[in-house]
């Protein structure tokens, strides 16, 4: 399984490049709509790279359930490696 630093930094590291915001600005409570103005677009590429990266499937209904970094964190951390081929949309 990977860390949680190292999850969390490759989330970090995304939505900076992508968003054009400080990484600094970005912590575990981030709010990924509220907080980053995110769009669907940017929330899709992350999940692909999320699930390109630590094997993760994520269904539209479980990633519109994520809201703040740290709920994404722990999404990686409890499906690590794994498919969840009853949630594949």
């Amino acid at each position: 399984m990977s860390g949680r630093t190292q999850i969390f930094e490759l989330i970090r590291s995304h939505l900076a490049d992508e968003l054009d915001v400080d990484p600094a600005a970005i912590d575990e409570g981030t709010r990924f709509k509220e907080d980053l103005e995110a769009d669907s677009l940017d929330l899709y590429t992350l999940v692909q790279e999320l699930e390109d990266t630590y094997g993760v499937h994520m269904s539209d209904e479980q990633a519109a359930q994520i809201l703040t970094i740290g709920q994404a964190v722990d999404f990686v951390l409890a499906h690590d490696g794994r498919t969840d081929d009853a949630k594949h949309v």
